[in-house]
């Protein structure tokens, strides 16, 4: 059997960019991609906090240290700039592998400068 886990997690970047005309993708800072382990071409979600839209695209380099995160193509009409997401990656595990498994998250400021990382989701308490 194979379980979907969540791999990786971008938690409250803000958008930069959104181009409409732009080949359908997101642009995020190379640094923030290779310290989260998101691959480029890979799938990605993106939640927008603001208002609510869940899309899949997939992620492409930017420059490293630029902070971007740029939604293209069709999805810029789903996050504008100074819009909150979150981007996920998951991938597939077979049941040893989940259960050694530990996600990648990453958290932001508002400059989308990298405030923490962590490999756990505290407990939502009651």
């Amino acid at each position: 059997m194979q379980i979907t886990m969540l791999k990786s997690k971008l938690h409250r970047a803000t958008v930069t960019r959104s181009e409409l005309g732009y080949e359908g993708s997101c642009a995020i800072d190379s640094a923030i991609l290779d310290l989260s382990g998101i691959k480029e071409y890979e799938q990605i979600q993106i939640y927008n906090v603001n208002n609510g839209a869940r899309f899949t695209t997939y992620a492409i380099r930017a420059e490293a240290g630029s902070g971007v995160f740029s939604v293209n193509g069709a999805a810029a009409r789903l996050a504008c700039p100074g819009d909150l997401i979150i981007v996920c990656a998951y991938a597939s595990f077979n049941e040893q592998e989940a259960s050694e498994h530990k996600p990648t998250l990453v958290y932001f400021n508002d400059k989308n400068e990298v405030i923490r990382s962590s490999s756990h989701i505290p407990v939502q308490a009651a």
